[in-house]
């Protein structure tokens, strides 16, 4: 049996050796083994664009797209995309239970409108314009007028969300945009 795992997956193959049916065998190992690490990992991990969750999206898949061309061990490359997950969900965890940690990690918000007016600090410590404030409010909000606005406030992940100000509207609920271009 090994012998004909070590035939369908080239497990001795290198990038110059390796043929096109072994390499579309890797590609379903890796997906099958990237969904199994996916779902070890936490549900936003692919689901939100925090620059926390996006450096394991690059790296996992600049990884585990090494095996499926041989360009490294197919046994290293799955247990180096393993440790990756791993490392997520620890320093997840270490996010959840020290607010240090999670600052560091996962950065921190910020309030860029109280109470209608736009705090312009804000605004610059995030190397973001009144244009890309007004357009987050606009998706998030729904409204032009900063009025209405009771605080929007730039979230960790990047969107912009905006809790509009209660006596102007029947629904206060906060709504999330993506944070807009520069």
């Amino acid at each position: 049996m090994p012998a004909f795992f070590d035939e369908l997956l080239g497990l001795e193959a290198t990038s110059d050796t390796i043929g096109t049916g072994q390499m579309g065998a890797r590609a379903v190992l890796v997906f099958f083994v990237a969904l199994a690490l996916l779902r070890l990992s936490d549900k936003r991990t692919f689901g939100s664009s925090s620059p926390f969750d996006v450096v394991i999206q690059i790296i996992l898949g600049a990884v585990l797209s090494r095996a499926v061309v041989a360009a490294s061990p197919l046994g290293g490359t799955m247990a180096a995309g393993a440790v990756l997950v791993l490392l997520h969900r620890l320093l997840a965890w270490a996010a959840y239970h020290n607010r240090l940690v999670g600052r560091l990690i996962k950065g921190s918000s910020y309030l860029l409108v109280q109470a209608g007016r736009i705090l312009y600090g804000n605004l610059r410590r995030n190397n973001l314009s009144r244009r890309d404030l007004l357009q987050g409010i606009r998706e998030a909000g729904k409204t032009d007028d900063l009025t209405q606005v009771q605080t929007a406030r730039l979230e960790r992940d990047g969107r912009i969300s905006v809790v509009l100000s209660t006596l102007q509207t029947d629904s206060p609920a906060p709504t999330s945009a993506g944070a807009a271009g520069k």
